[in-house]
């Protein structure tokens, strides 16, 4: 992605990246945050293995906009379930929530259901989920 200084989309915007569950796999999620970086985003990446309640706390402690859930496992309804369960638990429902990885089709509107506000699958490019985000976070 090929950007200047003057397009940053995401300026001013803080976004947490978190890699819910048991998964081990980060390369996907580190490459979002560094992308979402560059968009001119303050990114937060929780790191490997957190719980929902882990990510949500520091979702509140760090004041952002969004969180970024990146889920390869396959447990993607029963983790962002939890994730927004506990940011409500908190008074933080008003932070989007969006999620990436292997989401088949036929899962994608319960987790819109459920309060997802975007789904990024790993064959979308990088330049179309800055714009989507900068849409959603406008």
């Amino acid at each position: 992605m090929n950007q200047t200084i003057i397009d940053r989309p995401l300026a001013g915007k803080r976004i947490l990246v978190g890699k819910p569950g048991l998964d081990g796999h980060d390369i996907g999620a580190k490459i979002v945050a560094l992308t979402l970086r560059n968009a001119g985003a303050e990114v937060i990446y929780t790191g490997l293995r957190r719980t929902p309640e882990q990510i949500a706390r520091v979702a509140v402690d760090e004041g952002v906009d969004a969180v970024g859930l990146s889920i390869l496992s396959g447990s993607h309804k029963e983790l962002v379930a939890d994730v927004i369960a506990q940011l409500k638990a908190m008074r933080a429902d008003a932070v989007r929530v969006f999620v990436g990885g292997t989401i088949p089709r036929e899962d994608q509107p319960q987790l819109h259901e459920l309060g997802v506000s975007a789904i990024f699958t790993a064959d979308m490019p990088l330049e179309d989920v800055i714009a989507e985000l900068a849409r959603k976070l406008a």
